[in-house]
């Protein structure tokens, strides 16, 4: 795992010290991402430069030094994660008289030395078609005078880009994070007010918006090319999950349940064991879950020696699930690792919050990853993870509740509808609550669950949902940006503007390429990529080979639902290696109780963020909305901690910023 930055333009002719200092500068602001070993590259007269930070994890001595050229020199390369399949790679260039030297030129054993070689027998595109892994990278091509910029297939790696400056002397920046483009001199760091309504939906800012005007992320699956002749980046895709899931429901696997079980472990083991390879110590992360548990499991069965897992846990009930892990890992004979964490110490996170996740990012549970990281690094410097599991296989509840809620709502006439929800709204939540909480006992279903008024103001917007996208976004919404934001206009995505053209699949498999596009690529990856880039450890996702997703695509939904039980093929793979009763119990989550703490010990650091004052000086909020969401949070009327940790976490992001605008 590494970090890579660059830059393209700003004039021909830099002086070579100042381009090399400006390098130097931006990969210096992503060192945790790679402290093993650094370079630069730059080519003055076609305004090119290149810089890498380097963690060694595969050919740990000097021929995997980056940037890296070719064999001809054509090619000059940055490049940020693993091709598991590059020694087979390697193989069939080899056999086919493609490779360096004839299979003799080879200067080390390192994948971007594969992928180079590939470049130059097969082009850039054929070559990523090939590869089996998790990257990120930017080549130079030396007689095109062209910058390619390519991102795995499902968001693993990051990769941000875009222009900035004007006329003769922008400059086309590039890099694994914003940290680095910040560093650039012509990096103008202008928070996107679009962007921000997006962040306050989601609680994380989706693909391919940046906090930054004028920055994009390159969307999961894809390659960008742009040069000076050339300066609006075209985008291509090479791989898209939308098009995996519809032609995998097209046609889907036809065995029997053993059939599929069998060919779910025999690609799951293959994974596992491919993503097993480095040259440096390997662990996993584990939770005590399906998903984690699974993984380590088709370690253990593939590794003569215990394999190194880790866990955190916490010392109130609610939120602890460590001794699932460790029960998992007596029975796996796992070299384990676990530690409880106090409160105090899961609060010590939050002031490195903004550092670590350079973009304001608000998913809570970054606090417990970040943790488990930590713990991680002081033993190996790989870690596997179970990340990916529910949206291959159907396993989160909001799924099959949203399709059953959809299925008895669009019944109604949307205009009854919208003037029901409107009634419903002309009360706010707060009042809903003092009106009915007294009478929860006997109010029906989840409405008899406090509080009362968020889940009426939640199902009046599910109300007015004109399909089901419309209500899953609705129930995933942390705010209503229009009117919170000042000056922004929250853009389309996936889940809101067009929908997308899913022939073929039903509700709840439309619902699991949506969270897939959005929700894993840009909440769930991003969470575990900056945590454990902070404290540079690698992290591996066996889920997320290509291969696995295209065959759980075409598993059918009855092997996946069944019996009431979720990932139900899943288990059964598990089962062959882990007793049932270790597994099976309510899902938890990897929570902390933020929402407890806002009424406690993070009450001073939340209201001086949430300063009415101070809101209105920096004019980025309408204030009303914020104060009073906060008031009713400590009075104990409801539980806002999920859009109270939205506003707050782009709060003490944009303390940060060194010239916040």
């Amino acid at each position: 795992m590494c970090g890579l930055v660059g830059f393209l333009g700003g004039g021909r002719g830099r002086d070579a010290r100042e381009t090399a200092a400006i390098l130097e500068r931006m990969a210096d602001a992503i060192v945790s991402r790679g402290p093993d070993d650094a370079g630069i590259w730059s080519d003055g007269a076609a305004a090119i430069g290149l810089a890498h930070r380097r963690l060694s994890i595969l050919d740990l001595s000097a021929a995997g030094h980056q940037p890296m050229a070719g064999p001809s020199g054509r090619h000059v390369i940055v490049f940020n994660g693993e091709i598991y399949n590059h020694l087979d790679l390697r193989r069939e260039l080899e056999q086919s008289g493609l490779a360096p030297g004839g299979g003799q030129g080879w200067r080390g054993h390192s994948d971007t030395e594969t992928l180079l070689a590939g470049f130059a027998a097969w082009g850039i595109r054929a070559t990523v078609q090939r590869c089996i892994g998790m990257f990120a990278f930017a080549v130079w091509d030396t007689q095109a005078r062209v910058l390619t910029l390519g991102r795995d297939r499902l968001g693993e790696k990051p990769l941000y880009y875009g222009w900035q400056g004007a006329g003769d002397a922008a400059c086309f920046l590039f890099g694994s994070d914003l940290k680095a483009l910040r560093a650039h001199p012509l990096c103008a760091a202008e928070v996107d007010r679009d962007a921000l309504c997006l962040l306050m939906r989601h609680n994380y800012i989706p693909a391919p918006h940046s906090i930054y005007c004028g920055i994009s992320k390159l969307p999961a699956g894809c390659l960008l090319t742009v040069s000076l002749e050339q300066r609006a980046p075209r985008v291509d895709a090479y791989w898209s999950l939308a098009e995996t899931a519809v032609s995998g429901v097209r046609e889907p696997f036809t065995g029997s349940d053993p059939e599929a079980i069998d060919a779910l472990e025999d690609l799951l083991k293959s994974a596992v064991r491919q993503q097993m390879l480095a040259d440096v110590p390997l662990g996993a992360f584990l939770s005590g879950g399906i998903d984690s548990s699974a993984v380590v499991a088709l370690m253990q069965a593939q590794s003569e020696r215990p394999v190194k897992t880790f866990s955190i846990g916490f010392h109130e009930p609610g939120y602890n699930e460590a001794e699932h892990a460790l029960a998992v890992a007596r029975h796996l004979g796992a070299d384990h690792t676990e530690l409880y964490v106090t409160p105090q110490e899961a609060q010590d996170v939050i002031p490195l919050l903004p550092d670590l996740y350079s973009e304001p990012f608000a998913d809570a549970s970054q606090i417990p990853t970040f943790l488990v990281s930590q713990l991680a690094r002081r033993h190996v410097t790989v870690s596997l993870s179970g990340d990916a599991g529910d949206e291959l296989f159907a396993g989160y509840g909001r799924y099959l509740r949203n399709s059953r809620h959809w299925d008895r709502i669009a019944r109604v006439p949307l205009g009854l509808r919208k003037l029901a929800a409107g009634g419903i709204r002309a009360l706010p939540p707060g009042a809903w609550n003092t009106m009915l909480g007294p009478l929860s006992p006997v109010l029906p279903g989840s409405l008899g669950a406090a509080p009362v008024g968020e889940k009426l103001h939640q199902g009046a917007r599910k109300l007015s949902a004109r399909r089901i996208d419309d209500l899953y976004l609705q129930s995933i919404s942390r705010w209503e940006p229009e009117g919170l934001v000042i000056g922004g206009r929250e853009p389309q995505t996936c889940l809101r503007g067009r929908p997308l053209p899913l022939e073929g699949l039903d509700d709840v498999q439309r619902l699991m390429v949506l969270d897939a596009l959005v929700y894993l690529p840009d909440d769930i990856l991003v969470k575990v990529d900056r945590a454990a880039m902070g404290v540079s450890l690698e992290s591996r996702v066996p889920f997320l080979d290509h291969r696995v997703v295209e065959f759980a695509w075409r598993i059918p939904q009855s092997m996946k639902l069944r019996d009431g039980a979720t990932k139900w093929i899943l288990r059964q793979v598990l089962y062959r290696h882990v007793p049932r009763e270790l597994i099976e119990r309510p899902k938890k989550g990897f929570s902390v109780p933020v929402g407890h703490w806002l009424r406690g010990p993070l009450q001073d650091w939340a209201e001086s963020l949430l300063d009415e004052s101070r809101l209105r000086r920096e004019g980025f909020f309408d204030p009303a909305p914020i104060r009073r969401t906060w008031a009713e949070h400590l009075s104990g009327r409801r539980n806002a901690q999920y859009p109270l940790w939205g506003v707050l976490m782009f709060q003490a992001w944009l303390e940060k910023q060194p010239e916040s605008r």
